[in-house]
């Protein structure tokens, strides 16, 4: 039996994504690209905020890895007959024009009812109840320059906690959890997806905008979050066997690991390449 190593991707239904701000200096490409590569699915949502116009516009930052991810999803919809549904942020908000867009297998949307065996959801990006946003543009720009500032802010420290023997720490996610306005701008948030699904009969909804990844029932209510790329680096998963979840980075490099290691490898007598064979009594979501 061998123990060469082997590449295998997990399987899901559908997979949300949101906020990967490609364009932005704070992108998390690398883990983008190595997510990207690791699962399939039949439906991919890229739920607003996928590439940030807004820092493009102020400084520029596209480079040929962000082409790469353009590359790698075309590739999806091409080889594994993946259905592609981009759902416009307030970073991409070029996008007003062309909506709706549909071609081949990408459909551009405002938003997207997304039925399950569970009811139907919602999926919107999240910012139409975000009052700075919508009715005031250049003061969210402004929030998104202050944000910047801290996200560079948290990579001098970074480079230097370790050395210095600091623990690490995340200035805009302490102020997610401890400022007081702001822990009251997210309760809003949350408050207003609720009763829009109360009002119009959806069993959840499904957004991203405020970089905070969430799954929560309240009554009859689902709320999810996907998160983001820049710091929490999560996504929302669909099982075939019905159920989302929300998973880290972390999470989805343990269940890969998980999935290779449960693979055996077997090879004929006089067989050169090895063939493999999943264990019928493994399933790596779980």
């Amino acid at each position: 039996m061998s123990s060469a190593p082997v590449d295998h991707k997990l399987h899901f239904k559908t997979i949300i994504l949101s906020d990967l701000h490609l364009g932005s200096p704070y992108c998390q490409i690398e883990k983008i690209i190595e997510f990207l590569h690791s699962t399939t699915s039949e439906t991919l949502v890229l739920n607003g905020d996928f590439i940030d116009g807004w820092s493009l516009a102020r400084r520029g930052g596209w480079s040929h890895r962000c082409t790469r991810v353009i590359r790698i999803l075309l590739r999806k919809i091409e080889t594994e007959g993946t259905r592609l549904i981009y759902v416009r942020g307030n970073h991409d908000d070029y996008l007003d024009t062309v909506l709706p867009l549909g071609f081949s297998n990408i459909e551009i949307v405002r938003e997207f009812k997304y039925r399950t065996r569970e009811g139907t959801y919602l999926i919107v990006h999240g910012d139409g109840f975000d009052s700075v946003t919508t009715e005031h543009k250049w003061m969210a720009i402004l929030g998104d320059i202050g944000y910047q500032t801290m996200m560079k802010t948290n990579q001098l420290y970074q480079r230097h906690a370790a050395r210095l023997g600091l623990p690490a720490f995340s200035i805009s996610q302490w102020t997610k959890a401890k400022v007081k306005s702001v822990v009251a701008f997210v309760d809003k948030y949350e408050e207003q997806l609720q009763e829009l699904a109360q009002q119009q009969g959806y069993r959840g909804i499904i957004c991203g905008h405020i970089h905070t990844p969430a799954n929560k029932t309240l009554g009859n209510f689902h709320y999810l979050n996907s998160g983001d790329w820049v710091e929490s680096n999560t996504a929302i998963v669909e099982h075939y066997e019905g159920g989302f979840e929300v998973i880290d980075f972390p999470k989805l490099r343990q269940w890969k690991s998980d999935a290779s290691q449960r693979f055996r490898f077997q090879r004929k007598p006089g067989e050169r390449k090895r063939s493999e064979d999943l264990d019928p009594d493994f399933t790596p979501f779980h």
